[in-house]
């Protein structure tokens, strides 16, 4: 299994980081930005790398043995910033990001559940503790919850009908593994639209999301995020699907807009002014020769801020 860590220079640069600085990766999976960071931090440097899952967290320590900077590691998940934080005593950061896509290595092992190109067992939890798993999402789910989850983050057109088929083959026996999940989607979307992309992608990444719950928490996250940031520190977030792209752009834009007075005041009364630079008017793509070195790439959008 290899790692590729996707917009990685890009990444790396836009967090300008300062050797003594404090620098957190809320997302490690493979250590590729965390091994990026740390060799940029000087021995007064502190780097801070959290991950809710036991495999990807374990091997990301020993990964990241070799570098010089102070570092401390935490089983947990980056929603929790400003917990994890005050658990270490750390008031404020220079930079932090996240990657919100999926480790290779929970894609590539087949026990895992999360691709739909290897059979296992039904189960994409990133944090192996939570007992609600993938298995328990199409087993026991509703039509209209099935049908809202793939529309919603799946974006897929045909929710209704994969949703009628899960539901109908369920009755007859539960649905267990991966490559069974797989056979429904096939059968519930015409054969002209299989030839497209993967036919069941744009569900096993609905059914991954909703399972971990990725959407609800990420405003909150992001703007947890932009909180902890020391004054010219850096947040870079890195997202694969476009509804977490627009709540991270959203965020974004709300802290770096300043006044929110109505046009037709002739001053400002609010005294809001903007908390962030955004610093990537566009956000960031892979390129051609990425795109084509790690096809897992293709979705992705770097989008940075720096704190005012």
């Amino acid at each position: 299994m290899k790692h590729i860590s996707v917009l990685y220079q890009e990444t790396i640069d836009m967090l300008n980081i300062k050797e003594d600085g404090i620098y957190v990766d809320g997302t490690m999976g493979g250590a590729g930005h965390s091994l990026g960071i740390c060799k940029k931090l000087s021995e007064e440097g502190i780097f801070i790398g959290i991950d809710q899952d036991d495999f990807v967290f374990d091997r990301a320590k020993v990964r990241l043995e070799s570098t010089d900077c102070k570092k401390e590691f935490v089983k947990g998940n980056f929603h929790d910033i400003k917990e994890i934080l005050m658990d270490l005593g750390i008031d404020k950061i220079d930079g932090m990001m996240a990657d919100l896509g999926v480790s290779s290595f929970q894609i590539d092992d087949e026990t895992r559940g999360f691709s739909f190109k290897k059979d296992g067992p039904l189960d994409m939890r990133m944090d192996k503790s939570k007992s609600f798993s993938a298995k328990e999402l199409v087993n026991t789910y509703s039509y209209e919850d099935l049908r809202r989850v793939i529309s919603e983050y799946g974006e897929e057109q045909f929710a209704g009908n994969i949703a009628k088929h899960i539901l109908k083959n369920r009755e007859e026996k539960p649905i267990e593994t991966t490559y069974e999940l797989v056979e429904i989607i096939k059968n519930a979307i015409p054969k002209k639209f299989h030839q497209m992309k993967h036919p069941a992608k744009k569900t096993f990444q609905a059914i991954r999301i909703e399972v971990n719950d990725e959407i609800d928490a990420l405003k909150q996250s992001v703007e947890d995020m932009i909180d902890v940031l020391d004054k010219g520190g850096r947040l870079a977030v890195i997202t694969f699907h476009s509804l977490e792209d627009r709540i991270v752009k959203k965020v974004f834009s709300e802290y770096a807009k300043g006044c929110t007075c109505p046009k037709e005041f002739p001053v400002c009364v609010c005294g809001n002014t903007p908390k962030v630079k955004v610093l990537t008017r566009k956000p960031l793509l892979p390129t051609e020769e990425e795109i084509e070195a790690n096809p897992r790439s293709r979705s992705a959008k770097l989008r940075v801020i720096e704190k005012l």
